[in-house]
Parts: structure tokens; C-alpha cells; sequence
């Protein structure tokens, strides 16, 4: 399957395409194993909260959709659906529920608009939360966004440290070597980026070329680097 993919130009490690596949028949596995021992836990906990979610290789391809049970952690149910209307996905959420051995308190998902109506039909009177990635990505939007800007305009101010590595190239002096370890630097926290909304790419490359500066200032206090090198 690797190497099949690779011939499709898809790039993509061996490990991940094993990874996936193990997956898979986890997945499969639990919707056709004896779900005995699944009953047995969820009665303990007395009630189940959903998560559903659903995972689309490509456009066009089958949806294989999922619901966990988020205080156990068990995975109910996954199926592939070719379309993900209200229609199909109520139908099966009423198979779920028929074989819920306790009732369903609350649900999370992604708050599509045709699972949300699905979750409706079937589940009138539960809370239905979106769930918090989502939740904190729309939340954070307005924060993405000025950190994006702020990131643009930070870019814009070391864009000319590829010339300064050029000018000092071919140059023997003590210092050359320090200003391109410097450029180097830069160079390397321009294209280290965060992952927002947790890790904002704007404030992680502020703090990288702040501490970058800072270094540069004691060098030229030691006398390693001239002033403006």
C-alpha cells in the first residue's frame, strides 16, 4: 500500500501508512468483536457522553465515522458511510442508541450542521457541546489572526540576513564566523513555527529573535562581534 501511494505521488513515511492500517483494524475489530465486555463497563459508569467524529481520506471517498465514549474512552461504533446527510447519519446514530445499555447524557462533536441535526432526531433532549479544539480554534480566530499580522511584520524586518551571510562568505575575519552563526539563527527560528492557537507562531519567533538580539549584544560587549556586524 506504501509504495502504491508513493507511485501516486503521495508523500507519506512506511511507518504512517502501518500506523494507519493497524488503525483501521482496530477500528474494524471493535465493530465486529462481541461487545460483552463493552457492555459490562458502560453499565459501571451508568451513563455514556459521546464524541463523534468523522475522518475523510479524500473528496469523494467514504467518511469513516467514530463515537467514543468519553468517560470510558471506548470506541462504541465506527462505520463508513458513503454520504454524511442528516438521513444517514440519524439511522445510524438510532442503531447506536439501541444498543446503549444506558442512557446518553451528552454528546461533543465537531458541530457540523448535519450531525448536529442527526443528534437532534435522535437525542432531542441531550446536550449536544462542540467540542473544545474546535471550540478553542473559533475562540481563538481573532487572536490568530493579529498574530499572523504581527508575524508578517516581523519577517519583513530580517529579510536581509541572507545578503549579510553573502557579504561575509568569503571573509577570514574572527568575526565572519559569528555573524553567520547569528544568520543562522535567524534564519532557523523564521521557519520554526508554532502551532496556534496554543503555541502562537508570532509570539514564538518575537521571543526566538528577542533572545537572538540579546545574545548579539553580550557578543559585542565580549568584543566577539563589532557593533551593527
Amino acid at each position: 500500500m506504501h509504495q502504491a501511494l508513493r507511485r501516486r505521488q503521495v508523500d507519506i513515511s512506511e511507518r504512517t501508512v502501518t500506523h494507519l492500517l493497524a488503525r483501521y483494524d482496530e477500528l474494524l475489530t471493535v465493530s465486529l468483536r462481541d461487545n460483552r465486555r463493552l457492555q459490562r463497563v458502560l453499565r459501571t459508569a451508568g451513563r455514556v457522553i459521546l464524541a463523534l467524529d468523522g475522518l475523510q481520506p479524500d473528496v469523494g471517498h467514504e467518511v469513516l465515522w467514530v463515537v467514543r465514549d468519553c468517560l470510558s474512552g471506548e470506541i462504541l461504533q465506527a462505520r463508513s458511510l458513503l454520504s454524511s446527510t442528516t438521513a444517514d447519519l440519524g439511522q445510524w446514530l438510532a442503531e447506536v442508541q439501541t444498543q446503549l445499555p444506558v442512557p446518553v447524557t451528552g454528546v461533543i462533536s465537531d458541530g457540523q450542521h448535519s450531525v448536529r441535526k442527526a443528534l437532534a432526531q435522535v437525542w432531542p433532549a441531550v446536550p449536544h457541546q462542540l467540542c473544545q479544539f474546535h471550540y478553542l480554534r473559533e475562540a481563538a480566530h481573532p487572536v490568530y489572526e493579529a498574530d499572523r499580522q504581527a508575524k508578517k511584520e516581523l519577517k519583513k524586518r530580517v529579510r536581509g540576513v541572507r545578503r549579510l551571510e553573502r557579504r561575509v562568505e568569503a571573509s577570514a575575519a574572527p568575526t565572519a564566523r559569528v555573524i553567520q552563526d547569528y544568520c543562522a539563527a535567524v534564519r532557523s527560528a523564521l521557519t520554526d513555527d508554532g502551532r496556534p492557537p496554543l503555541a502562537a507562531p508570532g509570539l514564538k519567533l518575537h521571543a526566538r529573535l528577542t533572545a537572538i538580539q540579546q545574545s548579539l549584544v553580550r557578543a559585542e560587549k565580549k568584543g566577539r562581534c563589532q557593533p551593527n556586524c
